[in-house]
């Protein structure tokens, strides 16, 4: 089952100087069968799929998926952060057969790539590309630190490294979410208003499987992807956050004649894998962002599940 493994090492301090005691956590999670989850109780559910306690400041904390080989992390830097293979993947560096997508839900921070500084701000993301060698995580206030979210896939060819913004002009190395891919759905009186903003996919952040981006909830809405559906083609990774410490989502996840439900609070993670269903019900409105890797890199190939189907 899962475990602990020493890998994947996170190393503190300026890289000239003595380093400082390591800071890094990796944990390995193996697939699963769906004939087997249906009889899990809760405990076993939450060990399986919740992901808890990633954002700790000065670490980064990796979760290591069989699920089509997804990283989920998260890196906290209050002095710098390198990111590196570990015993884990078995290579030099970390990207060498490896892609990488990070978002900051945090204060403003940088990502040094190969020697190559970029600024990124609250709700910013990175595409880092196969082949990347250095890659080292900073805040500029160590006080509010930024919070790097990360998602990596296995890779087999580099793609351009950018930084994404939501908004923005346009500038070398700097790509800027095009109108088309911020998506108002739904309405109030579904309790399902919300807007996607896709930042990572095809025709506007070139990567081999991976695509990542974030869903906010507006006021007075709690449902996302309801009505729901599963893609057998991929895996997705959704990270909840934006929330109050009362606050809390009632994840659905399952095949949708077996469903189950996980009680996650504000920046927990959850693995959806391809056959089960993701949706969600909160206590308030909320924002989730959520990575997806596998066989295509189609954002519509899925199957729908209609509601009165649903057991």
């Amino acid at each position: 089952m899962k475990g602990s493994t020493a890998g994947m090492r996170a190393m503190r301090g300026n890289p000239a100087r003595e380093p400082e005691k390591v800071r890094r956590s990796v944990e390995l999670r193996t697939a699963v069968s769906p004939k087997d989850v249906k009889h899990y109780t809760t405990d076993r559910l939450r060990e399986e799929f919740l992901i808890q306690n990633l954002f700790v400041p000065g670490e980064i904390k990796l979760v290591y998926s069989h699920i089509d080989r997804i990283i989920t992390g998260a890196a906290v830097p209050v002095e710098p952060l390198t990111l590196t293979a570990g015993e884990e993947l078995r290579a030099e560096y970390f990207c060498q057969r490896r892609e990488l997508g990070v978002i900051n839900i945090g204060g403003a921070g940088t990502i040094t790539v190969d020697g190559r500084v970029y600024k990124i701000g609250f709700k910013e993301a990175m595409y880092i590309g196969m082949g990347s060698r250095d890659i080292v995580f900073a805040s500029q206030d160590r006080e509010q630190p930024a919070k790097f979210y990360l998602n990596s896939a296995p890779a087999h060819r580099a793609c351009p490294t950018v930084l994404i913004r939501p908004e923005g002009a346009p500038e070398e190395g700097v790509v800027i979410v095009k109108e088309e891919n911020k998506v108002e759905l739904g309405c109030l009186e579904d309790a399902n208003h919300r807007v996607i903003c896709k930042y990572i996919l095809p025709g506007q952040v070139e990567s081999c499987q991976l695509e990542m981006g974030m869903t906010k909830l507006e006021p007075g809405s709690v449902w996302n992807t309801m009505p729901c559906h599963t893609h057998d083609r991929r895996m997705e990774v959704y990270l909840y956050f934006e929330m109050p410490e009362d606050a809390f989502v009632m994840h659905y996840m399952g095949e949708p004649q077996e469903t189950r439900h996980i009680v996650m609070r504000n920046e927990e993670a959850v693995i959806s894998p391809s056959w089960s269903i993701h949706s969600g019900c909160g206590s308030r409105a909320y924002t989730f962002i959520w990575g997806m890797v596998g066989e295509n890199q189609d954002f519509d190939d899925m199957d729908g599940v209609a509601n009165r189907d649903l057991r």
